[in-house]
């Protein structure tokens, strides 16, 4: 994830990462972590216009009466994940609307909104509060606080499902406008071992498919701005390559994503959010049919 981000916030941007040592277990969904601490960074990289730093931290907090109410949280053990940047800051009746749904101080079309509130949303599901700390002009802090878990460890269940089988080079186009799923998407690949290259929007995605180009497999978003969308840009793709496997990204329930059509033959679904290995194994899987 720390070269991911790294990547992600660009060069412009220092990320220092503070990890504490001996950091108690929590249960959560791990991809829905690894969105949200993305989406965190991307917010503070966009909060820093002139270049600045995100600080990553992670600890071990015992929350008192007091701190826990302050905080909307039983007293007790938390783990506690907190992102902060250099940059502008937030009024409080900014913060005070910045969990909302469709609240947004980006501009149009350069924001939904919603990446905070589905934050919010993940971390009250895990047990856990959200909480930030801001001045205008003196940065920001998100914390996110997770409940410690206290049980023992199942067998098998420390460890992630791994990749079953790596890539052997081969090329894959991933099409998605949200930045934060696509370059999730091409990190997983290419770690994988394949050869990765990207379009934001179905026009462009379209253009490097008639181009000469060698694809072996596009993975699209179904809901794409441009005037093409997922289901679109296949069929067009398989014009021109008709034997292409596609793989469609959706956040909705697979026969509404194609169109409350049958996937065509060489044609799957994966809804969002996925795990690495759910992404590698499924593009794997694929690949070898």
């Amino acid at each position: 994830m720390e070269d991911l981000i790294r990547r992600t916030v660009g060069p412009g941007i220092e990320v220092e990462v503070v990890g504490a040592g001996g950091l108690w277990l929590t249960r959560v969904d791990t991809s829905q972590l690894e969105n949200a601490l993305l989406n965190l960074a991307i917010n503070a990289r966009d909060a820093m216009t002139g270049g600045g730093r995100i600080t990553i931290e992670t600890a071990n907090k015992w929350l008192d009466d007091r701190a826990a109410r302050e905080r909307e949280l039983p007293p007790g053990q938390y783990l506690s994940l907190c992102v902060t940047d250099t940059g502008s800051g937030m009024a409080p009746d900014v913060v005070a609307k910045a969990f909302d749904p469709f609240f947004t101080t980006k501009p149009i079309g350069q924001g939904t909104g919603l990446g905070l509130s589905m934050i919010h949303g993940f971390v009250r599901q895990s047990g856990g509060q959200v909480r930030i700390y801001s001045e205008p002009g003196k940065g920001t802090t998100m914390c996110l606080y997770f409940p410690r878990y206290a049980g023992e460890m199942n067998p098998g269940e420390e460890d992630e499902p791994h990749l079953a089988d790596p890539g052997h080079g081969e090329t894959v186009l991933v099409i998605d406008d949200e930045p934060l799923v696509r370059a999730l998407a091409v990190e997983i690949l290419r770690d994988a071992g394949y050869t990765v290259i990207e379009a934001a929007e179905g026009p462009s995605g379209l253009r490097l498919i008639q181009s000469a180009a060698r694809i072996d497999l596009l993975v699209t978003d179904v809901g794409l701005p441009g005037g093409l969308n997922g289901r679109q840009v296949a069929d067009a793709a398989r014009v021109n390559r008709p034997d292409l496997k596609v793989l469609f990204i959706t956040g909705y329930a697979e026969n509404a994503a194609v169109g409350n059509g049958l996937l065509d033959a060489g044609m799957e679904a994966i809804t969002k959010p996925f795990t690495v290995a759910a992404l590698g194994n499924k593009v794997r899987e694929m690949l070898d049919r």
